[in-house]
């Protein structure tokens, strides 16, 4: 393996814990159980004056536009018995902003997994059962990447995640759309700021689940195979002290 430039395996490692949030992300955004969950749980219906059914279709109507060409987002609800257009012109010119940044973490989740796959393919060819410890090691580093980086985020975010919220914001968007008002924008109404803490702690606990799967798996194949190492030169020198 030394013969290999290290720069193609360093960002081998990086891309593990950037698929394991970009991937976690993809799959937040399209969970209708996430959406119905905290529909429930901050009662959105008695909120928005929206019955839980068509809130769960307004869910669904969201997630379709994410994943479409369309454009505008065109969402209709009835609101306390009355069908009309849930979104003003503010919130819909927000949501295709959204829908570019979404697209943005699906092209990552994407590459990132190409990659990875790419270059597991190109080591198996030119090691073949040497390149298992290897990748092993690498994965379990890129495993304990995301749990260090996901770690300090969230004492960051369980801390001030206000100012987190509002700095990802500032950040990810150059107008501002986004501020929007729960008094008069339906958005924030049934997408209240407690929702997207939910949802950033839902992300978190699956790239997690999925570091702690990379790092343990690598980790104890790693363990093992110098045990064995050990086991196999222990069994030598009885063999030697036999005879």
């Amino acid at each position: 393996m030394g013969r290999v430039s290290w720069l193609p395996w360093a960002i081998f490692i990086i891309a593990v814990p950037l698929f394991l949030i970009t991937a976690s992300v993809t799959w937040a955004f399209n969970s209708p159980g996430l959406y119905n969950d905290g529909f429930e749980k901050y009662s959105i219906s008695r909120i928005s004056g929206i019955t839980d059914s068509d809130l769960r279709q307004v869910g669904a109507d969201i997630r379709s536009y994410i994943n479409s060409g369309y454009e505008p987002l065109d969402v209709q609800a009835s609101i306390l018995g009355t069908e009309r257009d849930l979104f003003n012109d503010r919130e819909v010119a927000h949501m295709k902003d959204v829908k570019q940044l979404v697209r943005g973490v699906y092209v990552l989740a994407l590459a990132s997994a190409l990659y990875l796959a790419a270059m597991v393919v190109i080591g198996f060819a030119l090691y073949r059962g040497r390149f298992v410890a290897d990748l092993a090691k690498r994965l379990a580093w890129g495993g304990g990447l995301t749990l260090v980086l996901l770690i300090v985020f969230g004492l960051v975010a369980l801390v001030g995640f206000d100012s987190v919220f509002l700095k990802f914001h500032q950040l990810s968007f150059a107008n501002d759309f986004w501020r929007l008002d729960p008094r008069t924008d339906y958005l924030v109404r049934i997408f209240p700021q407690d929702f997207w803490f939910d949802a950033t702690l839902w992300v978190a606990v699956r790239a997690i689940s999925g570091a702690l799967v990379l790092t343990v798996a690598g980790s104890g194949f790693l363990v093992y195979r110098k045990y064995s190492g050990w086991q196999r030169a222990m069994d030598g020198l009885d063999s030697v002290h036999e005879s």
